[in-house]
């Protein structure tokens, strides 16, 4: 039996990604008229069908929106990054003043969660929350994408998936940080996060430290860099890790906060103080981070701000109007961790 055509086959004869052939048939402006025809007419040539039942959510109002939390390691249960928590606030008064229900799921990345909401009328729409592995759950974007679910998602511009996110300036804030440490007099760095494709918010901060770094004449193989998850024991064993080095920096960038809190606790029981021996600076500005010892400069993302957007987008993608990525302003927050200049 001849097995029936999918958006993939589609995107493959007629050269686009399989995102661009979701929004074509779905007659999505963001598609010229040109693309969004050869594309139609490609898929009358293959037969090609759009199952009835997987459209039901974009086809039927529910007045509700489903968040969908993936699981993030963390030091406590809840498995939840303590930077979206801070973000759950604001989606749950965008929603009320839009007057949507906000139906709030906990997703293990390794559970059919792109199958959810499909086949019923639970959610007129998506918002993914939550960094993960992105390389475990890119591919199930298409899926949504192919179905005709209305989705945003909270991070970095993806090319193969445009219009769907939303996020902070990843790459400005992991420069403006580090330019602020060259700008103390600090010399010798080293940055603790994951910086490859699995952690593409971590890979874009670590690309703009390198930039900052390289302006200023610091050589990419003189700036050390340990892979650590987002967790308060991964930036313990880190800095562990750079405490061994026969000269250890003076300088230390983490991609998130709660991996600087590890950095911090691993400081506290060595010769070196913060920030007189060793600065110390983190990512994201979730609460705790104003009440460590010292206190913790950092990269602050608008969580209000972000709740909000993430819910219009997804507003305007439920109406069927244009949705384009958005990248918000990282913010420095100065603090004690990374002392005063000299």
């Amino acid at each position: 039996m001849k097995e029936k055509a999918t958006s993939f086959d589609i995107a493959h004869k007629a050269g686009v990604s399989q995102s661009t052939v979701s929004r074509a048939l779905s007659n999505s402006p963001l598609v010229n008229k040109e693309t969004r025809e050869r594309i139609q007419r490609i898929a009358r040539e293959l037969n090609y069908k759009v199952d009835k039942n997987a459209s039901n959510l974009r086809k039927q109002k529910s007045s509700t929106i489903a968040l969908l939390l993936f699981e993030d390691p963390t030091s406590d249960d809840s498995m939840i990054n303590p930077f979206f928590l801070s973000m759950l606030g604001s989606i749950t008064r965008a929603c009320a003043s839009a007057r949507y229900d906000l139906l709030v799921s906990f997703q293990n990345l390794e559970d059919d969660w792109h199958a959810e909401y499909e086949d019923s009328n639970k959610a007129d729409g998506i918002i993914l929350l939550g960094y993960g592995d992105y390389t475990t759950y890119r591919t199930k974007l298409s899926q949504l994408e192919e179905q005709g679910t209305h989705f945003v998602r909270w991070g970095a511009h993806d090319e193969e998936h445009p219009g769907i996110s939303i996020g902070c300036d990843n790459y400005q804030g992991g420069y403006d940080i580090t330019r602020h440490l060259l700008s103390l007099g600090r010399k010798r760095f080293a940055f603790v996060g994951d910086a490859g494709g699995h952690a593409p918010e971590f890979m874009a901060r670590h690309q703009g430290y390198l930039d900052a770094l390289s302006k200023a004449g610091v050589l990419k193989e003189d700036t050390p860099r340990i892979d650590a998850i987002s967790t308060e024991e991964a930036g313990v064993e880190a800095m562990q890790t750079l405490l061994k080095m026969q000269t250890p920096p003076d300088a230390v960038v983490c991609a998130s906060d709660s991996i600087a809190m590890g950095v911090l606790k691993a400081l506290r029981y060595s010769d070196l103080r913060v920030p007189e021996d060793i600065a110390v600076v983190g990512y994201d500005n979730i609460p705790v981070s104003a009440f460590t010892t010292p206190s913790l400069t950092t990269v602050q993302q608008n969580t209000k701000l972000a709740g909000e957007l993430l819910v219009n987008a997804l507003l305007d993608a439920i109406n069927n109007k244009p949705v384009e990525d958005y990248l918000m302003p990282a913010e420095l927050i100065i603090r004690q961790s990374c002392g005063s200049a000299e």
